[in-house]
């Protein structure tokens, strides 16, 4: 039985851990080649080493060089929830995620519609998936906060610029006080020390998502025990 994202968030903070969701991505159009030749299985395995809340996989292609078999890799892989990041557009996408080994998947606000949105989290909820749901700016998140998510993220980076902005933790700091959605909240992107962590958390965080920070540090394990032993509470 598949361990539901939410409910591995809510564990690590009953450990006195703060969640970090760490991620397999195998480029980006800003930071270009993360995975070096390396196997992301191995990867993911040396990740679920620290106590991670869940495992991110990036399986969208054209821009950061992801496929399906990655997720179905990492999701054989790994005994923690897995978090399908994609631009996830269409029932048959969810389907397949389920299939792949998903836990959760994303659904990026400003790239759907609010029909798009309603429709996908429902067909999410037949495949036995959490939804994550995220938002870039106040009217993002006004037009979902009212939807039947189980997750919303604060991306501090505009995904429909493929993430080459140079905003930090403080836009999770600057939104995260008009979120009304009873759902825990993560902030994803830009986050590289335990202080960005620190941030994040006091500002009503209650996990963030790590991508290319841990993709490129000397030391995957030392960074995220790092951010873990911020703690919960903040």
């Amino acid at each position: 039985m598949k361990i539901l994202l939410s409910e591995s968030i809510r564990k690590r903070q009953k450990q006195g851990l703060f969640p970090v969701i760490s991620e397999i991505k195998v480029r980006s159009k800003k930071d270009g080649d993360l995975l070096k030749g390396r196997d992301p299985r191995e990867l993911a395995r040396e990740m679920v080493t620290c106590p991670v809340a869940a495992i991110s996989v990036v399986t969208e292609p054209v821009h950061f060089g992801g496929d399906m078999e990655l997720l179905r890799d990492i999701g054989g892989a790994v005994d923690v929830p897995v978090l399908h990041k994609d631009f996830i557009t269409t029932e048959r996408q969810i389907a397949e995620s389920a299939d792949s080994g998903a836990s959760a998947v994303l659904l990026i606000t400003g790239m759907l519609s609010d029909k798009q949105i309603v429709r996908l989290i429902s067909a999410a909820k037949t495949c036995g998936l959490e939804t994550l749901v995220e938002v870039h700016d106040l009217q993002e998140l006004r037009r979902v906060e009212s939807l039947e998510l189980d997750l919303i993220g604060i991306n501090n980076r505009d995904i429909k610029i493929l993430e080459c902005d140079d905003t930090d933790v403080g836009h999770t700091e600057d939104l995260a006080r008009f979120c009304r959605v009873k759902k825990p909240l993560i902030s994803e992107s830009s986050i590289a020390c335990a202080g960005d962590v620190r941030r994040a958390g006091k500002s009503g965080a209650h996990g963030v998502l790590i991508g290319t920070a841990v993709m490129r540090a000397k030391s995957i394990t030392g960074l995220l025990n790092e951010m873990i032993s911020v703690g919960w509470p903040i």
